[in-house]
């Protein structure tokens, strides 16, 4: 299925879980913050939250740096 990502079209496999797509794009091992279409979504119910076909997912997570 296809989905937005960061403003970036991808496509992703079927049944996805808000929490595996975190965990495939690496980001997993920081605090991130997700929204899917304008609503934020707590990462208790990461694991639960099944992305559908054009879905706009916002990701954002703390970058370190000085």
């Amino acid at each position: 299925m296809r989905i937005t990502v960061n403003a970036e079209p991808r496509d992703v496999p079927d049944h996805l879980t808000l929490e595996a797509l975190i965990r495939d794009l690496e980001l997993h091992k920081a605090p991130c913050a997700a929204e899917v279409n304008r609503t934020l979504i707590p990462k208790k119910r990461h694991p639960e939250h099944e992305l559908r076909e054009g879905d706009t997912v916002e990701l954002v997570t703390l970058v370190g740096g000085g």
